[in-house]
């Protein structure tokens, strides 16, 4: 050990960076070391023999996964966990994560090392090739745009007000991931221990709706005529959501206000509920008088719907605007209520509870929703049965997928989760509780769903985490990596890969803006075939995954039940390599 690493409890700053982590609250570093991580390696070990309090350090073997499982935490969590990353290198195989967690506003403390400024002369300087090769004049500029706030660490001294800053910011309204660059010289050097244990000495900013705002909006929903609320991110993340979801579904049934979950992430409301409706409400939306955008980017597709000029739209979340995040979208807002979106949702509700309510015309509204809703699940149903063939549609696995997770709930009292990447859609699982279902953000950077499952089950071992998604996303996903974690940290997740063997994504979009062109007459669509297809199931045999083939739809809710009882029973991995039909 070198001279100036031997004051007395000291620690090198690498080694120190994860005490402070966990005196913030952050319970895993997701990690893919590299040559930077020496003496963050070294720290480690001479922490934990000083008996510091740590996070723990977990071997993520690519990037993508490690900043996905981050985000997969924080869903079912609602605690910001910690990110570390080699150099440049790794931390472009993390910005695709990054841009994901940034549109889904997710926090999280982003790092990786920084390759040695100095070529020689100081403790920890360059000494292999990659040394040099790994250098960029600019190497924040591969995140910056995805998130808050960056800073690269001068001094080891610096590091808990750092880390405290990143803390604050990362989980201030609106929350979203921060960047530190940490370079390796620093990283050697001895941390002061004082700062390590301490809390963070930053508040984060939690923004509250503006009281003349609140109770405009408060007037208008409460003498809407035709209200409509659109929902796309659910009331919020983690245990503070769920209050929010049923308060929510309570205060739309007493007042008859119709809910659409247009392009969902999260569900708002249970979808038995008599006010949810259709996930694309057009007609609802071109007649309403007010309008509530619940945390939607793009409430609804300008070219095809929207609101009347008359009526009144109301967005809340905690950036009404996505001002920070998207430079370009003017959907109309006559009112905006910013705040962490399951304490706009309480403050609101409490602001129309003591207004006047027509009771008739509520009743009436309430019975022609509730006649809307039943008509809707029933189509939605017969559409999905129609489609237990072979091979079967995604409708047909969402309906079975759904069956089960709600008998998981009702006879066994299992919590679920349904990831959905491009997988079973969300219209027939018809999910009724909070954190149930989860789908990639509007960012599309593909391969987000395996890895968002396995940081849920690490969130919450007991709670049973299914990951849907197409044959490309689950190739996007890194599998064996996924496959690996899962088993090192007995993670359970149950995969359904629902295969057929294309881009059926890329197909649906050539179709929608070309509806009588040439691609959606032609049998072979260029630039979307996935054949020949891999056999999946060996991917996830490698490491000791339960699987099976399923290729007729009659077969599937007995593969399912065996699924399920194996990932709960037995704590093991489970992948459904799952036959689909094509995109028509």
């Amino acid at each position: 050990m070198q001279d100036h690493e031997k004051a007395e409890g000291a620690i090198t700053a690498g080694g120190a960076l994860f005490g402070k982590l966990k005196a913030l609250g952050v319970d895993y570093v997701f990690t893919n070391s590299g040559t930077d991580f020496p003496p963050i390696i070294e720290g480690l070990i001479a922490a934990r023999e000083a008996g510091v309090d740590l996070p723990q350090a977990l071997v993520i073997p690519h990037e993508h996964v490690a900043v996905g499982m981050a985000h997969g935490h924080y869903l079912v969590s609602g605690r910001a966990q910690a990110v570390m990353l080699h150099t440049n290198v790794g931390l472009s195989n993390g910005a695709t994560g990054a841009i994901n967690a940034a549109c889904d506003q997710i926090p999280m403390l982003l790092m990786s090392g920084r390759t040695p400024v100095m070529e020689g002369g100081r403790f920890g300087a360059r000494t292999v090739p990659i040394g040099w090769g790994q250098e960029m004049r600019d190497q924040t500029a591969l995140v910056r745009e995805a998130c808050k706030w960056d800073y690269e660490l001068r001094f080891p001294e610096q590091l808990p007000e750092m880390l405290d800053r990143g803390w604050a910011i990362a989980n201030s309204t609106p929350t979203g991931p921060v960047y530190m660059s940490l370079p390796r010289e620093v990283l050697c050097e001895a941390c002061p221990p004082a700062a390590i244990a301490a809390p963070s000495r930053m508040a984060p900013v939690r923004t509250a709706p503006d009281p003349a705002a609140l109770a405009e909006a408060a007037n208008l929903l409460a003498r809407a005529e035709r209200p409509l609320i659109i929902a796309q991110r659910g009331t919020g993340c983690g245990a503070v959501s769920d209050d929010a979801f049923h308060a929510l579904a309570r205060f739309v049934e007493a007042r008859a206000i119709p809910v659409s979950h247009y392009w969902a992430n999260r569900i708002a409301i249970p979808m038995s509920s008599p006010c949810h409706v259709e996930w694309v409400p057009a007609d609802l939306l071109a007649e309403a008088d007010v309008v509530l955008v619940l945390d939607a980017l793009a409430p609804w597709w300008p070219d095809r719907m929207g609101p009347p000029a008359d009526a009144k739209v109301i967005h809340a979340g905690p950036d009404p605007l996505f001002a920070r995040s998207t430079p370009m979208r003017n959907f109309r807002a006559d009112v905006t209520l910013a705040g962490d979106t399951a304490g706009v949702v309480h403050a609101l509700i409490a602001a129309v509870e003591g207004l006047p309510r027509d009771t008739a015309a509520i009743a009436r509204r309430l019975s022609s929703l509730t006649s809307r809703a039943e008509a809707n699940r029933e189509a939605v149903t017969a559409t999905a049965e129609r489609g237990n063939g072979a091979p079967m549609s995604k409708e047909w696995v969402s309906l079975c997928l759904g069956r089960a997770v709600r008998k998981l709930q009702q006879e066994m009292g299992r919590a679920a989760s349904v990831f959905h990447e491009l997988g079973a859609p969300l219209a027939a699982l018809g999910l009724d509780q909070p954190r149930s279902y989860f789908q990639e953000p509007h960012s599309g950077g593909l391969g987000w769903g395996l890895p968002a499952a396995l940081g849920a089950q690490l969130a919450e071992p007991e709670r049973v985490v299914f990951a849907t998604m197409g044959d490309g996303s689950y190739m996007f996903a890194n599998p064996t990596a996924c496959h690996q974690v899962a088993e090192a940290l007995s993670l359970p997740v149950i995969t359904l890969v629902l295969n057929n063997a294309e881009w059926g994504a890329v197909r649906h979009a050539v179709q929608g803006l070309y509806p009588d062109g040439l691609a959606a007459k032609a049998n072979d669509v260029p630039l979307t075939a996935l054949t020949p297809s891999p056999d999946f199931t060996l991917t996830a045999q490698a490491s000791r995954a339960w699987t099976e083939r399923v290729e007729d739809g009659a077969a599937l809710p007995a593969a399912l039940d065996r699924a399920i009882r194996v990932a709960v029973e037995e704590r093991r991995q489970v992948l459904l390599d799952i036959a689909i039909a094509r995109a028509g």
